[in-house]
């Protein structure tokens, strides 16, 4: 069974910077695509981003390009979102996720990935 942890998560004003974590307990990360996805109330669930296998490919919202990094460390069994120059609009609950996969392309939606974390808030005051 497949468990991911989320961390990092918090309050933070706006222009500000929070790097959120998921470790996953698995006994081979690079066999996983890793995504982080978002939830605003009322809203349906977005993809942020995600990573392929050994990272060699990254892809983004729109909305987050630029600001957001997707990183990954296989030795550690751990994804990484670094959030820069974070808005209100980026307030949500985010979530990471985990595709067993041997293709080396990348999942773009939420009903592509088996196993979710039970995710993390993220406030943006103005």
């Amino acid at each position: 069974q497949v468990q991911l942890v989320e961390s990092g998560g918090g309050l933070v004003q706006a222009g500000g910077s929070l790097r959120l974590s998921c470790a996953a307990s698995v006994s081979s990360f690079s066999s996983y695509v890793m995504g982080w996805f978002r939830q605003a109330p009322g809203k349906e669930r977005e993809l942020v981003a995600a990573i392929s296998r050994y990272a060699g490919s990254t892809i983004y919202a729109d909305s987050v390009k630029g600001r957001f990094t997707i990183s990954r460390d296989n030795g550690k069994n751990t994804v990484y979102l670094q959030m820069n120059n974070l808005k209100p609009e980026d307030t949500a609950v985010y979530y990471c996720a985990a595709k067993r996969t041997v293709s080396l392309l990348i999942m773009k939606t939420s009903r592509e990935y088996d196993y979710w974390g039970q995710g993390t808030q993220v406030t943006v005051s103005s």
